[in-house]
Parts: C-alpha cells; structure tokens; sequence
C-alpha cells in the first residue's frame, strides 16, 4: 500500500469515527466533532489496524438487495422470536450448527458473521479465519425449518454478501455468478 492510499484511508477512517461520535451525542456541535475528530485520531494512531485485501467493489443494486433482505429477514426473525417467547408451553430445540463459508476473505466472512448475528435467533459462535467454517448457535430448529435450511440461510447471506461487493473473479472461486439467474448449476450425473 502506498503512502498516499494509507493516508487517504487514515482520513476517511477519521471522518467516519468523527460521524459516528457525533452521531453517539446526538446533537452537532462544532466542540462535540472537534473532540470526536480528536479522539479519531488518538485511536487510529494507537490502534493500527492491519491492511485487508479486497479486490471488489460495490455494486449498487447487488448492495441494495442486500440491505433489503437484511431488512426483510430481522422483521420476519423478530416476529418469530417474540412469538416463541410468547408461547410459555413451546419448548425450542436449540442447536449449533457448522457452516462452510464458500470465500476465505476475511471482511465476506466478518460482513456475513455479523449480518447473521444482527437477526434474532442466531448468533455466530466461532468463525475460523484459516478454514472459513462459521459455528452457529440456532435458537430454535423448527423456526429455522432444520439443520440443512439454518445453513443454507447462512449460505444464502454469504452470497448475497459477496453479490455486493465481491469482484467477478472473487465470486468465480466462490462459484457464485453475478446474477443469481446465472448461478452455476450442478451437474447431474447419471449412473449407467
């Protein structure tokens, strides 16, 4: 990474931490964005944060639908926890189930932990850098419709991680196709 494009991401990490305190307080104040932009920068001083590689960019409706689902899956996920929370004689088979995440990438991996923890019912257990296995803590199975659907919920977030903001050839390794129409399909075999 160049001197330039590090110094360039140090500002832009100090304006989003600056927007976020001020955000925080809740009120805009020239004092308040002052302290914030201050405190930015001690910590991102202090705290050097290591360099990630990431080929892809954002792509806009890819990002948008990703934000809908999220959107769509923590009202459906919140319905369905308040109503097992309702239901005093309703026991929930809860599990802990293993994902194999399809990319190795480090921030795909960390966006599809914390999109999978963000909805209620599931919260990522352990994630494995090196291996990219994901453990999931399934609140209830029968919410979640089993085992395999839990995973391939999990699976499904991945993609559409990875449909927002991977490259082309990042989303080849993880046999993904821009367009979900276009997925590769597997081929059938057939037996003599």
């Amino acid at each position: 990474m160049t001197r330039r494009a590090s110094l360039s991401f140090s500002v832009a990490a100090a304006v989003w931490l600056t927007v976020v305190w001020v955000l925080l307080w809740g009120t805009f104040e020239v004092g308040t964005a002052i302290a914030g932009l201050a405190l930015a920068l001690v910590v991102g001083g202090v705290f050097r944060l290591p360099t990630l590689r990431v080929d892809g960019h954002a792509h806009p409706v890819a990002l948008a639908y990703l934000l809908w689902r999220f959107l769509v899956d923590l009202v459906v996920a919140s319905a369905q926890v308040v109503a097992l929370a309702l239901n005093p004689w309703r026991r929930p088979r809860s599990a802990v189930i293993g994902v194999q995440l399809r990319s190795r990438n480090e921030l795909y991996m960390t966006l599809t932990s914390e999109i999978t923890c963000l909805v209620p019912g599931s919260v990522v257990m352990e994630a494995h850098r090196t291996t990219g296995m994901l453990y999931v803590h399934v609140l209830d199975l029968q919410i979640s419709h089993g085992v395999e659907a839990a995973r391939q919920h999990v699976l499904d977030t991945e993609a559409r991680v990875l449909r927002a903001l991977a490259s082309d050839a990042e989303l080849a390794d993880a046999g993904l196709a821009r367009n979900p129409r276009h997925a590769p399909r597997p081929r059938a075999e057939v037996t003599p």
